[in-house]
């Protein structure tokens, strides 16, 4: 088969996404110098409406819904996506091709005033958009006013600085690749904020197509496919969508999985959480326990 030439890479319009791409990119130049690629934004949901919660606008495919459509009707070859942003039933006919190796998955405290969320006092503002935050901020400090705040990295970061907030909590990953590392006061442990499934990892979506599965084998990084399969599958097995709070964090070090899982209520109310350590080897057997001991999703 005569290899393809030129290939068309879909991606959001945000400033993150379009890094996040030219992380794929510079990769498949390194592996393919004598293709061809070109980027094509495309705006989604998730990125024209700002004045309510995610959750209450859709949730989950928000951000990929437009671009899936795009690769469907082949105007475009892969899709470049945070994973955290993909749906755990993707469109017919559609697969994950790779995922790149995956950077810190956890959340960062960043505040102008106070060093660590201990610090932070009886009332004190926080930013952010997720319920899943927001129930174990909650659950950390009752005493927290917890406000909506949306936009891109830069964005949330601004706002804080114009002191509209005594801190916000983002991910890591995502403010490591604007530049943003030193704004960074505390990375959250996993005792205090479990992260979402696929926190961290870029995923790249194709059309179910050989030419384009073996074209991206390369790129393709064991380790985090394996630690966000087992979370997707786990999201998937609960259910809920951005609907709950529901965190979920796989890790993988040689022969040893660890997995961070917490169910909430957005009042702050924990309902479930645990550290599963087991063999890699275990990796059913341990989701069937998880999902056999949780609580029942009604009334949640």
């Amino acid at each position: 088969m005569k290899q393809k030439k030129k290939w068309i890479i879909g991606t959001r319009g945000s400033s993150l996404a379009l890094i996040q791409t030219q992380i794929v990119l510079e990769k498949l130049k390194q592996l393919y110098p004598f293709c061809d690629f070109e980027i094509k934004t495309i705006k989604t949901k998730g990125d024209t409406i700002w004045d309510r919660p995610l959750h209450q606008i859709g949730g989950k495919g928000l951000f990929v819904k437009e671009i899936e459509e795009a690769l469907i009707k082949k105007e475009i070859d892969m899709a470049v996506h945070s994973a955290k942003d993909l749906p755990t039933e993707l469109e017919r006919g559609l697969v994950i091709g790779a995922f790149i190796e995956r950077e810190d998955p956890r959340d960062a405290f960043i505040s102008e005033v106070f060093e660590s969320i201990h610090e932070l006092k009886k009332g004190a503002i926080i930013g952010t958009s997720s319920l899943r935050r927001k129930a174990q901020l909650l659950n950390f400090n009752m005493d927290f006013d917890i406000k909506e705040l949306r936009g891109n990295v830069d964005t949330r970061i601004r706002k804080l600085k114009e002191r509209r907030f005594d801190a916000i909590v983002l991910a890591c990953a995502g403010v490591k690749r604007m530049g943003f590392q030193k704004e960074i006061k505390q990375v959250l442990p996993m005792d205090i904020m479990v992260p979402p499934a696929g926190q961290g990892a870029i995923g790249i979506e194709i059309r179910c197509e050989e030419e384009t599965i073996e074209f991206l084998k390369p790129l393709n990084h064991d380790r985090t496919q394996k630690e966000v399969d087992i979370e997707r599958t786990l999201q998937a097995r609960i259910g809920g969508g951005c609907h709950i709070p529901l965190g979920i964090n796989a890790s993988i070090k040689d022969d040893t999985l660890t997995i961070y899982i917490m169910l909430g209520k957005e009042n702050g109310e924990i309902l479930f959480r645990k550290k599963f350590t087991s063999s890699i080897y275990n990796i059913d057997s341990v989701i069937n326990e998880i999902i056999n001991i949780l609580p029942a999703m009604e009334g949640i």
